[in-house]
């Protein structure tokens, strides 16, 4: 045997070595993957994951990790493990990724749910426009053709539980979710709203930097999108409740959970309670749990040593300065419990 040929052989054994694929299921990482969403009203497919209980593995690897954010492992393309388990839609914010969500996906992998998250495109990492994110209607179709296309995936269809389905949201995630059960928003409100709040409404701001006329939005604003499917969700700081219409919160009749981040430093674009949009109390299913202390940028990946110091003399957003004294993984934990909790999955898998 060549030299070269002999060194790729000892390498790849010493891979398979300190990665075994073992019989039993298991319980440190979740397992992970990846899949392409044809969808109609996309001009390219729509990139997804699915994060679940793990069985048979083969490697492990970070996901979502760069030079800002830690990342999670996972066990890459391993076997499912058996039974149906309960799926879990997940919709991340304006800027964000799915990857990014990584921490919150493998934990509630990790206790039993099959977690599927997609980038919405013009509203994801590194394809992210103010004037594109007014398409509400166009994220809520994302994660209906998401869902259509697991369902008859025969790689994971067989394992999911098709009466318990749920949808998370984060920011305009939390929108998106919003919406897909019933909630319709309103151009005229959300028009009224920026007045009222001008450049302190975070969501106003964004859009005008952009171009956006806050008087005319797009028609796919406002666009009923519910889907029956989804028995019960989570907003997360949810952004752009003041244009949520009094007939559709009124309708709404599945269970909702909102979650807040902070007190002093509450948003007022993800202010869901009393002194905000009060989503919380218009809706007849709505309850409600809060973090503290926190903002809304907390919910984000933990990052990397030194890079808030980094970011900060780049005049860059402060997406890993949390307000003082926040520890940012004790707050992703006590969402993570309150979401397993709320959702019934096993606390004790992880």
């Amino acid at each position: 045997m060549k030299p070269i040929y002999l060194a790729f052989a000892l390498c790849l054994f010493a891979g398979l070595k300190t990665s075994p694929v073992l019989a039993e299921q298991q319980t440190d990482y979740a397992g992970y993957d990846r899949f392409d969403v044809r969808a109609a009203h996309r001009s390219m497919p729509i990139a997804a994951s699915v994060w679940y209980p793990a069985d048979t593995v083969i490697y492990k690897a970070p996901v979502g990790n760069n030079i800002i954010w830690k990342g999670t492992i996972a066990y890459i393309g391993a076997a499912i493990a058996p039974g149906k388990h309960p799926l879990v839609l997940l919709s991340h914010g304006s800027g964000g990724n799915m990857d990014g969500l990584g921490w919150l996906s493998s934990q509630l992998a990790l206790r039993g749910a099959i977690v599927v998250a997609l980038n919405h495109p013009g509203t994801t990492s590194g394809d992210s426009s103010p004037r594109r994110t007014p398409f509400i209607g166009e994220r809520a179709a994302d994660i209906r053709a998401t869902l259509d296309q697991v369902l008859s995936n025969p790689s994971f269809a067989p394992y999911i539980d098709r009466q318990n389905i749920s949808a998370i949201g984060f920011s305009l995630g939390g929108t998106t979710i919003l919406n897909l059960i019933g909630v319709r928003f309103d151009q005229t409100l959300f028009a009224q709203y920026c007045d009222r709040f001008g450049d302190a409404a975070q969501d106003c701001d964004f859009l005008r930097k952009g171009g956006v006329d806050l008087d005319h939005m797009p028609n796919d604003f406002d666009v009923p999108s519910r889907d029956d499917r989804i028995v019960r969700s989570i907003a997360i700081e949810p952004g752009m409740g003041f244009a949520a219409t009094e007939q559709s919160l009124a309708a709404v009749t599945s269970p909702v959970l909102f979650i807040g981040l902070g007190e002093e430093e509450k948003w007022a674009a993800a202010d869901f309670g009393p002194t905000g949009s009060n989503l919380v109390a218009r809706i007849k299913n709505a309850s409600s749990a809060n973090f503290a202390p926190a903002h809304h940028l907390t919910f984000l990946d933990e990052c990397q040593p030194n890079v808030a110091e980094i970011l900060k003399e780049e005049g860059s957003d402060p997406i890993c300065t949390d307000p003082p004294g926040t520890d940012r993984a004790l707050i992703h934990r006590q969402i993570i419990d309150e979401i397993s909790e709320y959702l019934a999955l096993d606390a004790k898998a992880s």
